[in-house]
């Protein structure tokens, strides 16, 4: 009987070894690779003049800090670029919260995507939103009215986020909420927002691993708020679909309200007939919802606070906007073209505060700049949008944290980039720009700004351009 079982361990024992052996081959092969990988990056980084870095944790123990070097510098997480490091943090986030949508698909079905979904941002299908967006003003401005008696000064982010969010609740699937004026609203507002917190928590706190993020209290949080939200939208999904399939109900929908994000959705198909599955409808109806909301309520408030420091353009966008509104109290989509000023300082304001304050481009192939300097394909590139840190890096003829509106005439589009630029812009950028005109219109209507300087706002780069206390102004009735 032992010598059966020795017989049977030999073969076993052969087989664990053999595997261990292959194993290990594979994980030095491995190590050479990005041995060779990574001396190949740091030859490239060497005429790129940066803060020195540690042999193990690069420059982890810089990430906080604000580094003054002309033009461009590399920066390592470890034993990799920083900015690698970083796109596969967030892209692990993004993926789990927001599925595969336009933001984070490449190749050939994000073109697809993208053709799919850019009649959806129709200068057609986006009129009837003005009528929306104007609506979720109102009720910020009814809310602002009545706390304005009550204290000097108040902070407007928190306002702005709320306000935009129920804005795109109702333009993508035309669903009134109540998240402006009840503190406690549904359980889907409360998910989005948990994610927005959390996704930037994550990518704070570089927390690369996704099984031991997972077992934090952070990580179920995170997961609870990815499943309310999912199963939110594929509930409206399923409705919808039923409604659209049938012609006499369709019809009787579309003439009740206007034609939504999802409706425009659910009837998109490419040449071959071929539309977007659940999956992919999901993942783009939440990419909007996340997309859309935070990142607009940053542009108005920075935005405010540009208005509140600058009273004479100020009152000349005031004073622009009463010549097109005349008596009336209201803003339609013919409005919206007619407010060169304005538009001129929110372009300026986006220029100084971009929302999106980073763009990150992976390189498809090698690029060598004029002077010589080249970077090898397959590497990170972040390019920062937000002035007052490009201010910083280089001497230029004028100051760029001058707010100088007719300067958006003459500038070169790429000297533009809160939007990013090329095939992979926003693409509801149009969407973003006029919910600004229309906030701002209405604001200056009723309110003039004025800064807190008591408390002037700190500047920090998230996933979204935020200010660290907050962005606190005096608003003054004016009627």
């Amino acid at each position: 009987m032992a010598s059966l079982l020795d017989n049977i361990a030999k073969p076993s024992a052969v087989v664990l070894q053999l595997s261990l052996v292959l194993g290990f081959i594979f994980v030095l092969l491995k190590v050479a690779q990005l041995y060779q990988e990574r001396k190949k990056i740091i030859k490239a980084l060497e005429a790129f003049p940066g803060p020195p870095r540690h042999w193990l944790y690069g420059h982890n123990h810089l990430v906080r800090r604000e580094l003054e070097y002309p033009y461009a510098f590399p920066r390592w997480f470890g034993l990799l670029p920083i900015d690698q490091t970083l796109k596969q943090l967030i892209m692990s986030s993004l993926f789990v919260s927001l599925g595969k949508g336009l933001l984070t698909l490449n190749g050939a079905k994000w073109f697809q995507h993208r053709k799919l979904l850019t009649p959806a941002f129709h200068y057609d299908v986006l009129k009837p939103y003005v009528t929306l967006m104007s609506d979720s003003v109102k009720v910020m401005l009814d809310k602002w009215e009545k706390r304005n008696t009550q204290r000097k000064t108040m902070e407007i982010f928190q306002d702005m986020s709320l306000m935009t969010l129920d804005t795109i609740m109702k333009c993508a699937f035309s669903y009134d909420t109540n998240c402006q004026t009840q503190n406690h609203a549904d359980f889907y507002i409360k998910a989005v927002y948990d994610l927005t917190y959390l996704v930037v928590q994550r990518i704070r706190t570089l927390s690369l691993s996704d099984v031991f993020y997972g077992m934090t209290r952070k990580g179920h949080q995170f997961q609870e708020a990815c499943k309310l939200a999912h199963t939110h939208t594929d509930k409206v999904i399923k409705e919808r679909k039923l409604l659209l399939c049938n012609e006499k109900e369709r019809e009787k929908i579309l003439k009740k309200r206007h034609l939504d994000f999802l409706d425009i959705l659910l009837c998109a198909k490419d040449e071959k007939g071929v539309g977007l599955s659940d999956e992919d409808l999901r993942a783009e109806v939440d990419t909007f919802m996340f997309g859309g909301h935070d990142t607009t309520a940053s542009g108005i408030s920075w935005l405010f606070y540009c208005m509140s420091l600058h009273p004479e353009h100020q009152q000349r966008c005031r004073e622009e906007i009463q010549e097109i509104l005349g008596e009336r109290d209201t803003i339609e989509w013919e409005d919206l073209g007619k407010m060169t000023y304005t538009t001129m300082c929110i372009k300026e304001s986006l220029r100084l505060f971009p929302p999106v304050p980073a763009v990150s481009r992976q390189l498809a192939k090698p690029i060598t700049f004029s002077d010589g300097r080249s970077l090898p394909a397959g590497l990170f590139s972040l390019f920062i949008c937000h002035a007052a840190v490009c201010h910083k890096w280089g001497t230029l003829i004028y100051d760029p944290m001058r707010f100088s509106p007719e300067n958006s005439a003459q500038r070169h589009s790429h000297a533009f980039l809160p939007f990013s630029a090329g095939s992979r812009n926003c693409i509801g950028q149009q969407f973003a720009m006029n919910e600004m005109k229309v906030a701002l219109a209405l604001t200056l209507l009723h309110f003039e700004l004025a800064p807190d300087p008591s408390r002037p706002p700190i500047p920090i780069s998230q996933i979204v351009l935020k200010s660290s206390n907050g962005i606190h102004l005096h608003l003054k009735k004016i009627r």
